[in-house]
């Protein structure tokens, strides 16, 4: 069974950075592709950014490109958010998601991924 599991959120200030960390758990971590998406209140879930398997291909919101960074480390079984600049409007549960496995290429959708984290909360004040 996979399990992931978020941690690093927070209440920051507009302008700091935050790291979020999602840990994978239950099985090795195989072959596929990892995404980050995030709902606001009384918003839909949003993609936020996703990164393949290998080569480590990555593509992300227009929202949050240039700010936002996803890498992984496939020897730790951990995937990574990096937040730098944040804005209020940033404000959201932010969620880790993967893949089934082999699917290696990222997705913008999340109906690609079949697993999912319990969230973690970002803040960020103005």
């Amino acid at each position: 069974q996979v399990q992931l599991v978020e941690s690093g959120g927070g209440l920051v200030q507009a302008g700091d950075s935050l790291r979020l960390s999602c840990a994978a758990s239950g099985r090795t971590f195989r072959k596929s592709a990892m995404g980050w998406f995030r709902q606001a209140p009384g918003k839909e879930r949003e993609f936020v950014a996703t990164i393949s398997w290998s080569i480590g291909s990555t593509n992300y919101a227009d929202s949050v490109k240039g700010r936002f960074i996803i890498s992984r480390d496939n020897a730790k079984n951990t995937l990574y958010l990096q937040m730098n600049s944040l804005k209020p409007e940033d404000t959201a549960v932010y969620y880790c998601a993967e893949r089934a496995n082999l699917d290696v290429g990222g997705s913008r959708y999340s109906y690609d991924y079949p697993y999912w984290g319990q969230g973690t909360q970002v803040t960020v004040s103005s």
